[in-house]
């Protein structure tokens, strides 16, 4: 899959952990690609540089074997060296130019956002690959994955769709200035009402890494969100 696809056809992102307390990491980021996940980032504090490019490693071989994408966290020097497709900073990481210098124009490079006031910079520093390349929204609900960090609830979903909708109408870019996902506490029985607060995209963490089928709950979630679009 092209990074450009991340523009256009992604929906289904995808932020785990190394899963080292279970030993399946290999088997689990091929079953949730082969379920239909668009994109798998690596997201472990704990990991030492050495042991995460061994774990994007592992991820790099079963993106390619499913023509998918990945992508490394926080860290520019590892997606640098593990030449990953795709580059998450938040608010407090490396800044959005620094990350951008460093990494090249080829780079895909998304952000979090937490207020609207981030939202609205978000979409200001879009599109291309000069600035921002797709943000995230949330978390939409309170998630254990971020411990501290408040739920900002459906209303920014609504303002960053209404903001993206300004700014098409503004530019004549079309619907989709620059993708944006929705994060945070999503699942099976919520991901309508984001799509009915206007996301179209969606990052989920424990709706597939505590699934007994990880690759099964990837295809529910896109079935669902199919649903929820029609």
């Amino acid at each position: 899959m092209s990074p450009d696809a991340l523009h256009t056809t992604a929906r289904l992102y995808l932020c785990t952990d190394a899963r080292q307390d279970r030993g399946d990491f290999a088997d689990f980021v091929d079953a949730a690609f082969a379920g239909g996940v668009d994109i798998i980032q690596l997201r472990d504090k704990s990991l030492e540089a050495a042991e995460e490019l061994a774990y994007l490693a592992v991820l790099e071989q079963a993106a390619r074997r499913h023509d998918r994408l990945w992508a490394v966290n926080d860290r520019a020097d590892l997606a640098s060296f593990s030449g990953a497709p795709v580059f998450h900073i938040g608010q407090k990481d490396i800044p959005l130019g620094a990350a951008r210098k460093f990494l090249g124009q080829d780079a895909v490079i998304g952000l979090s956002t937490h207020s609207p006031e981030q939202v609205d910079a978000a979409i200001a520093a879009s599109p291309g690959r000069n600035g921002l390349d797709y943000f995230c929204v949330g978390p939409v609900w309170a998630t254990p994955t971020k411990p501290g960090r408040a739920a900002v609830g459906l209303g920014l979903v609504r303002h960053a769709a209404d903001a993206i909708r300004r700014a098409a109408d503004r530019d004549g870019a079309g619907a989709d200035v620059v993708p944006w996902f929705a994060i945070g506490g999503i699942d099976l029985g919520n991901v309508e009402q984001v799509v009915d607060a206007g996301a179209r995209r969606i990052v989920v963490v424990r709706a597939i890494t505590e699934a007994d089928d990880p690759a099964g709950a990837a295809r529910a979630l896109l079935a669902a969100l199919d649903a929820a679009g029609n």
